[in-house]
């Protein structure tokens, strides 16, 4: 029996249809052959994390674990880590809410009420935010509670709670971020805050074990003597979230209610907006406050630099495109403190900053590739212009790889500083991983829209194996050549018959 349209009911049966398409796409490119080996490819993932998830536990197993400070400290320490990712998940979906056009003219336009559907949404992303979380946290939740006893299946509820709550704080800054900056800045914006607080407290954590006990590890800072001198004794409120995680069900239930009430407070007060600030999003309430726009001479060059502006400006444009670079950029700076405080001291703060570099460098070019290259939203206006196909795409190339080198430049530099021959043999890893990403892109490209970049990574398995690949093996080239190891010539040798596959399996080569 189906429900009755417009209903609250009847929009989440159409929100979880579209969820479960979107995702189903995403993972399977639209290829029904290939949702077999999704399964296949999960069942061995939830395996593979499970094994990861109990040798991670086994320490504390063997030791027993008990309701101390050390304990609830880790135990609030590592949920925080997840709430903080949890909330920058949120705040993306959230402006999604707002900015996702598709059928949502037509829904505002109809009698159903925008109530209705941005409660059904919110939920969506509440949801979304929870399930994904509550699978990453999933193999050490059945560890523990196989091992410890089944109170630790607590934590899934304790996920679901946090889930709200960064649902519900999510929506408070994005409504905010409308009234005091306007549409057009809040997507922006809002991507820039995603990104910093989805990085910034592990950074945080890290950067403090660094600069005190010189230790990578997050969890250093938690276990250190000064720090649980300064927390507050097991008995106090303020581990309400880590007793409920360890199988405190009155805690939970307290979570689970404040969770579930700050998110109906958050829906209630925003739903109102909901229709007024979507439409917003158009520019079009604004028509009427804007003028023509002066007309200005096209800049001296020749078509290559036209074209290369026009590529860096649509990147500058993108959102998704500025928060992900800036998150990439953030998480340099554990390195980069591990590096300054070890320097001088040993090897061992190279052999963790230069491939970090040459990751960083191959992933942010293969992004930038597909954005310039197959990411092309006028490309019919592109193709017919009096260019050769060849300039077109020397000019997009050039613009990617100029924008990896400027963002890439002010961290080997920095690096030079303190190390200059590891600061050549990152620079130089970096720029191949960088060049070989772009030429794999450019192998395996197919004209689609912009929009289309989150499911970049399915359009083709093989080129995004041979990206990963590629500057997986750069960066343990770069390693081993900024200790002064010859056996960098092992990984850089992978790496190039890595592309030369890449090169083979492309349909450019096979047609």
């Amino acid at each position: 029996m189906s429900a009755t349209p417009a209903t609250t009911l009847w929009f989440a049966r159409h929100e979880l249809r579209l969820a479960w398409r979107d995702w189903l796409a995403m993972m399977t490119g639209g290829r029904r052959r290939r949702r077999i080996g999704l399964v296949i490819g999960l069942a061995i993932a939830a395996v593979v994390l499970h094994l990861l998830a109990y040798g991670l536990a086994l320490p504390w197993l063997r030791a027993g674990i008990v309701f101390d400070k050390v304990t609830l400290l880790v135990v609030s320490g590592a949920g925080f880590t997840i709430f903080t990712v949890m909330l920058s998940q949120a705040i993306e979906a959230v402006t999604r809410v707002y900015y996702a056009r598709s059928d949502l003219d037509l829904i505002l336009a109809s009698p159903a009420s925008s109530r209705r559907l941005f409660a059904v949404r919110t939920g969506g992303v509440w949801l979304s935010v929870s399930a994904l979380s509550g699978l990453l946290a999933m193999p050490l939740i059945n560890v523990l509670a196989v091992f410890e006893g089944p109170r630790w299946l607590a934590g899934y509820g304790v996920v679901a709670a946090m889930g709200a709550l960064a649902t519900a704080l999510a929506l408070a800054i994005t409504v905010l971020l409308f009234r005091l900056i306007g549409p057009r800045m809040t997507r922006l914006i809002a991507q820039i805050v995603a990104a910093v607080v989805g990085a910034g407290f592990v950074i945080l954590i890290q950067g403090a074990g660094i600069l005190y006990y010189g230790s990578y590890s997050r969890f250093t800072l938690f276990e250190a003597p000064q720090v649980l001198a300064a927390v507050p004794e097991a008995s106090s409120w303020v581990w309400l979230p880590a007793r409920a995680v360890m199988g405190d069900w009155p805690s939970l239930l307290l979570l689970l209610l404040v969770g579930a009430a700050c998110l109906a407070a958050a829906i209630g007060f925003s739903a109102a907006s909901y229709g007024r600030l979507a439409l917003s999003t158009t520019g079009l309430s604004h028509v009427h406050n804007r003028r023509a726009p002066a007309r200005r001479a096209f800049p001296a060059g020749s078509q290559r630099q036209a074209l290369r502006r026009k590529e860096w400006r649509l990147l500058l444009r993108d959102p998704w495109l500025v928060s992900q670079t800036l998150m990439q950029l953030l998480y340099l700076i554990p390195p980069a403190l591990l590096l300054w405080i070890n320097f001088g001291e040993g090897n061992s703060a190279l052999i963790i900053v230069v491939p970090v570099l040459v990751m960083a460098a191959g992933q942010l070019a293969g992004g930038l590739a597909w954005l310039a290259i197959s990411g092309e939203d006028a490309h019919d206006l592109v193709t017919t212009a009096p260019l050769t196909p060849a300039t077109i795409l020397r000019a997009k190339v050039e613009a990617v790889l100029i924008a990896v080198g400027a963002v890439m430049t002010p961290l080997l530099l920095l690096l030079a500083l303190s190390a200059w021959p590891a600061a050549l043999a990152a620079a130089v890893c970096a720029a191949a991983a960088a060049s070989a990403s772009t030429a794999i892109q450019l192998w395996f490209r197919m004209p689609q829209r912009r929009s289309m970049f989150r499911r970049r990574q399915v359009a083709s398995r093989a080129a995004t194996l041979c990206e990963a690949l590629s500057s997986i093996m750069w960066a343990g080239t770069g390693a081993l050549a900024a200790v002064g190891s010859l056996l960098a010539i092992g990984p850089a040798v992978l790496a190039l018959l890595t592309l030369a596959l890449a090169r083979f399996l492309s349909p450019r080569h096979n047609r």
